[in-house]
């Protein structure tokens, strides 16, 4: 797939812009402040009807407007797809095919994106939550059955959690509904565990032939999915359910007196490891680096297994984090292959030797300039 153009209207600093974009890769070149990476940001948000960079979707909106728009046209081997999202302050709204989509799941795995930031080396050395982010906001693209599960999941911990704290502060226990509240959560925490394991097992298996290529076969590199429960290939969701049920009745004391939920997805973590060495503890910041990388271009592999469509890879200041080397592994590995969107100050010389027929935009004051370079 591929982003064909963008409208924005009352986005950030752009009032009214349209832009057509190539197949292959797009470089925004600015100064800093100038709106390049509003522009990246835009994509993500018309593909996840969400920033990446706040909660916050006023901030997205022109302060001198009441609601803003992101509209673009995606290119599937099925055809072409409008999309749109309008943020207001009746809140979102969004459309594919120029029709209203009433649930945002609907919506999103429309037009699939890899964002590749600075901050994404927290993947490797963040905290757990960093890690959770990620597994849902990649593997909700790849799978709507994912979102649905992860969904309905946060909506019964938070039911769960709020009659926990009920009953922490005195409240009169319903056994009943307690364990319905229990058992659902367990149900679907136990389908999105199922899913997360195989997938990050997918997710090894591209990422460990990119890493020992960027290392020159120096390294393994392998992921490992951390759960409170025992997830094995042969696992079921049933038995992750059971395994989770066992929990909740064994450590319901504890939960009340703490007034939250102790087990679950939403404790899950991945581990990396370069040579059965835990990168997060022990990894020099080149391998952090290396990994992160690796597993960012991984994800651009097991989307096109999953769904059959490449995703769009955005690629924001990315550059001046990496070094030559890594730098030439990563044009390389996506030269071809996906739509490209790249921030940058400027071009160094390996990234200019390397992007066969970039098309260049120059950002500035909120203005886009084209200039195709032959």
């Amino acid at each position: 797939m591929y982003l064909s153009e963008i409208e924005l209207r009352n986005f950030r600093n752009y009032e009214n812009r349209k832009v057509a974009f190539s197949p292959g890769i797009n470089v925004f070149i600015g100064e800093n402040a100038q709106g390049k990476t509003n522009l990246l940001e835009a994509i993500y948000v018309l593909a996840m009807t969400r920033s990446h960079r706040t909660a916050n979707d006023r901030e997205l909106i022109n302060w001198q407007a009441k609601e803003a728009l992101v509209k673009g046209t995606v290119i599937k081997q099925t055809g072409r797809v409008p999309l749109e999202v309008l943020l207001g302050t009746r809140g979102k709204r969004v459309k594919v095919n120029h029709l209203f989509q009433s649930r945002l799941s609907t919506y999103i795995g429309n037009l699939n994106v890899v964002l590749f930031a600075p901050e994404d080396l927290a993947l490797v050395k963040g905290a757990p939550q960093e890690r959770r982010q990620f597994m849902d906001t990649e593997f909700s693209q790849m799978s709507s059955r994912y979102l649905y599960a992860i969904s309905q999941f946060r909506g019964l911990l938070k039911q769960r959690n709020e009659y926990l704290k009920q009953l922490k502060y005195g409240g009169q226990a319903d056994q009943v509904l307690l364990d319905v509240l229990s058992d659902q959560l367990a149900d679907s925490g136990a389908a999105v565990m199922a899913m997360r394991f195989k997938l990050i097992k997918r997710l090894e298996t591209w990422s460990a032939q990119l890493h020992d290529h960027i290392s020159q076969q120096k390294e393994v590199l392998k992921l490992k999915y951390i759960s409170q429960v025992m997830v094995e290939d042969e696992t079921t969701e049933k038995e992750i359910a059971t395994q989770l049920q066992n929990l909740y009745h064994e450590h319901l004391a504890q939960e009340i007196k703490l007034g939250t939920t102790l087990y679950g997805p939403q404790r899950d973590d991945i581990r990396f490891l370069v040579n059965d060495q835990d990168v997060h503890r022990f990894g020099s910041q080149g391998q952090q680096r290396t990994t992160a990388l690796s597993v960012k271009l991984a994800e651009i592999d097991l989307m096109n297994e999953q769904t059959g469509e490449y995703p769009l890879l955005l690629l924001d200041d990315v550059l001046s984090e990496l070094d030559d080397d890594r730098q030439t592994h990563l044009l390389t590995a996506i030269q071809d292959k996906v739509q490209t969107f790249l921030t940058t100050t400027s071009l160094s010389g390996v990234a200019r030797q390397l992007i066969n027929r970039p098309t260049i935009f120059q950002i500035a004051h909120g203005t886009i300039d084209k200039e195709d370079i032959k």
